[in-house]
C-alpha cells in the first residue's frame, strides 16, 4: 500500500472525527507524564452529551502494565459524572483484553453485552455514574 492511499485513509479518519469534537459530543483527552510531559496515551468520551456515554482508551504499549490505564479512565469517569450527570458510562473492551476489563470492574462496571468488528470480538461494560 502507497503513502498517498494510507495517508487518505487517515485523513478520512480524523476528518470524520472533526464534528463531533466541534459540537461537544465527542472529548478527547491525552494522557501525559508527569516527569517529562510525553505523551502516554488518550482517554474518549464519546456521545458525551447522552445518559450514557462511552468511554474509551489507548495507552501507548511502552506505558501499558503501570496502573496508567484505570487512572485516566478513573479521572474521566469522575470528572464526566460531576460534569455530565450521565446515568452511566459504556466501556467497550475486546474480550481477551484482562487488563481493560479489570478497570471496568474495579469502578463497578458489569457486562451487559458485546460487539464485533473486523479486529476483535468485545464485551461492553456498563459502569455507573462514580458520584451516585
Amino acid at each position: 500500500m502507497g503513502t498517498t492511499s494510507i495517508t487518505g485513509g487517515l485523513a478520512k479518519v480524523w476528518r470524520s472525527w472533526l464534528t463531533p469534537i466541534q459540537d461537544g459530543s465527542d472529548l478527547h483527552f491525552v494522557v501525559r507524564a508527569l516527569a517529562d510531559d510525553r505523551c502516554l496515551g488518550l482517554v474518549g468520551l464519546h456521545a458525551a452529551k447522552t445518559v450514557c456515554p462511552e468511554l474509551g482508551i489507548w495507552i501507548r504499549e511502552d506505558a501499558q502494565g503501570n496502573g496508567i490505564g484505570q487512572e485516566a479512565i478513573a479521572a474521566v469517569a469522575e470528572w464526566a459524572s460531576e460534569a455530565l450527570e450521565p446515568d452511566c458510562f459504556e466501556y467497550p473492551v475486546a474480550e481477551r483484553n484482562v487488563a481493560s476489563r479489570r478497570i471496568a470492574e474495579r469502578l463497578g462496571g458489569v457486562i451487559v453485552g458485546g460487539r464485533s468488528n473486523p479486529k476483535y470480538n468485545a464485551v461492553v461494560y456498563r459502569i455507573p455514574n462514580l458520584r451516585r
